[in-house]
């Protein structure tokens, strides 16, 4: 087994690390609010003498730490944000700190500090071997909303990075080697003419039909776009009173495909649908674009090498009263008997073995995509919940202040260390993966999906 420098720099500072994630557990911050997940995040930073920058590339949330000087220059992806709607206590049953309130139902407080070990135990081996090299720590607002990552490199984050890594929570420990989608995020909005619905309708015009008429248009469009497409909707607003015209109303949509070009033709076609819409009930229509992203693109040169590096490094293990504690959530998952008819529990409630190296596709999505669309850039995932966890739940709230979601957070930042630490020893590595990624990226450059025109949100106050 390893036992780098950096690995045991992480075991050493294990529990100043862990306190970080807890603070972001207590106190979640959603989408560009992370002020003080961002302000703890630089003052831990510093503390381990990295040149600090919050604020980074325009973000008021952006979180920026440096340390080294010259190549390799190897960037880390951490992330302040939280989920809306996923605050839970420490137990078994769904039970919420604040009803409705925000929680780490993505484990992003652990997603942060993952990244942040990895860096720290870096500079600790970097420092004792007198190699060159640089380390980059960013910690990114607005993964949840898709946007943060690309507003960064719009404003030209990751171009001076030779490769990245990004780690992410999971119900079993592997690297990344298949694509997520990306996509485009937009918001129609309707308007129209009020009038008494039961006195005089003929004078209304009704920014709700429009709204529905446009969600029945694109529910036809479904049938004739690629396989891999989705295209999901919420509604907004949608009138006060039965008895008013509604004179405004909106709806909020997803577009998403495995490739940008897939994803630009259907949005497009879902514009048209939305001006037809608007024309068809006499309307006006405001589309607020709210920003896109690309589909990843992982490096299979790097995914390989982090692998083999994956699996010489010590798993972590379990008490009792964590494996207990499992067992209850995977008891209380709507994917219990789902995941128990496969078996994958027959080893127990905690994933605690090696996934096997093979390409597995998701239709969720991530502005690691875009990263890796500037850079070679891998994605390690690391188990830090229980097997039946649905994504963006309750239960990933639960496990990810606990023994659970730590070790596995720690366990990411370990590889993460020792992958990077074999590119800076030998820069071999780098090329290889550039060579890739310059193979990859011939047919057509990054070409950022948010717009200059579109402005950077800003905390609220």
């Amino acid at each position: 087994m390893l036992n780098t420098t950096a690995i045991r720099k992480i075991e050493a500072e294990k529990e100043n690390l862990i306190s970080l994630a807890h603070k972001m557990w207590v106190e979640p911050e959603t989408a560009y609010n992370e002020v003080k997940a961002a302000q703890w995040t630089a003052e831990m930073l510093k503390e381990y003498g990295f040149e600090v920058e919050v604020g980074a590339y325009n973000l008021p949330t952006c979180v920026v730490g440096r340390w080294g000087s010259g190549h390799p220059v190897i960037g880390f992806l951490g992330e302040l944000d939280a989920l809306p709607g996923m605050s839970q206590k420490l137990t078994t049953e769904k039970d919420p700190v604040i009803a409705g309130g925000a929680g780490q139902g993505c484990g992003h407080n652990l997603l942060n500090v993952s990244a942040l070990a990895a860096v720290v135990g870096l500079k600790a081996e970097l420092e004792e071997k007198k190699l060159p090299g640089t380390v980059v720590f960013y910690g990114c607002p607005a993964e949840e909303v898709l946007t943060g990552k690309v507003f960064m490199a719009r404003e030209g984050a990751f171009a001076d990075l030779d490769a990245c890594f990004a780690w992410h929570g999971d119900s079993v420990n592997r690297v990344m080697t298949g694509k997520h989608t990306g996509l485009n995020s937009a918001i129609f909005h309707f308007k129209g003419r009020t009038a008494h619905a039961g006195g005089d309708p003929h004078n209304g015009r009704s920014a709700l039909d429009a709204a529905e008429i446009m969600s029945v248009g694109a529910n036809y469009l479904r049938e004739h776009v690629t396989s891999d497409v989705r295209i999901h909707y919420v509604y907004k607003e949608a009138g006060t009173a039965p008895n008013i015209v509604p004179d405004k109303a909106s709806v909020w949509y997803y577009v998403r495909a495995f490739n940008r070009p897939a994803i630009e033709d259907t949005y497009n076609r879902l514009v048209k649908v939305a001006e037809g819409a608007a024309h068809m009930t006499e309307t006006e229509l405001e589309i607020e674009f709210l920003g896109g992203c690309y589909n990843t693109q992982p490096n299979m040169y790097m995914a390989g090498m982090t692998y083999e590096i994956m699996k010489d490094i010590e798993l972590p293990t379990y008490t009792e009263e964590e494996k207990a504690f499992a067992d209850a959530l995977n008891k209380n998952s709507p994917n219990y008997q789902a995941v128990l008819a496969s078996g994958k529990l027959e080893k127990g409630p905690i994933f605690e073995g090696m996934s096997s190296f093979q390409t597995t596709d998701n239709y969720g999505s991530t502005d690691v995509g875009d990263v890796q669309y500037i850079v070679p850039c891998v994605q390690v995932r690391t188990a830090c919940w229980n097997q039946a966890a649905p994504g963006h739940s309750w239960q990933i709230t639960a496990c990810s202040d606990m023994g659970i979601g730590f070790k596995g957070m720690l366990y990411g930042a370990k590889v993460m260390a020792a992958a990077a630490m074999a590119m800076y020893e030998d820069p071999t590595h780098i090329e290889k993966a550039k060579a890739e990624f310059d193979e990859k990226m011939k047919a057509a450059p990054y070409k950022c999906p948010i717009p200059k025109e579109v402005p950077i949100p800003q905390p609220k106050k």
